[in-house]
């Protein structure tokens, strides 16, 4: 039998919830004076690892709708971090690209994953772990 959580402190959404919370307001003091927010460095992080790329693969890789990722770009490309050019081979999709100003940010944005780690007071083994169980429920196999 399955009891159900008598409090919301008990309940996973709740916890998960708060997870989510305490990561983006670790990560805000490294990426403020960067004069990124966390939304921003997830985009980032997501173009250093292949760019350009259009929008739309863009917000898949980040399982973000184009209504979110659209703004992200938008302010982004306004803060000379990234280039919207139209495809060549298609004029209907945006390709996003680093501007030097955005890759130069590579290093520092590289720092930031073990600095999270102290503060969370997790081993390699511990993050790896937490990490394989938050993207199987978020990307469960079918």
């Amino acid at each position: 039998m399955i009891l159900e959580p008598k409090t919301i402190s008990t309940q996973l959404p709740f916890a998960l919830y708060g997870a989510a919370n305490r990561m983006v307001r670790l990560h805000k003091p490294f990426l403020e004076p960067l004069g990124l927010t966390f939304p921003q460095y997830l985009v980032i992080l997501a173009l250093q690892e292949g760019a350009p790329l259009p929008v739309g693969e863009l917000g898949a890789r980040l399982g973000m709708d184009t209504g979110t990722i659209t703004p992200l770009v938008k302010r982004l490309e306004t803060a000379g971090f990234v280039t919207r050019n139209r495809d060549p081979a298609d004029e209907r999709r945006v390709l996003v690209d680093l501007t030097p100003r955005g890759r130069a940010l590579d290093a520092k944005l590289r720092s930031i994953p073990g600095k999270i780690k102290t503060a969370c007071q997790l081993t390699d083994r511990g993050m790896e772990d937490l990490r394989r169980t938050l993207e199987a429920l978020a990307h469960p196999a079918t």
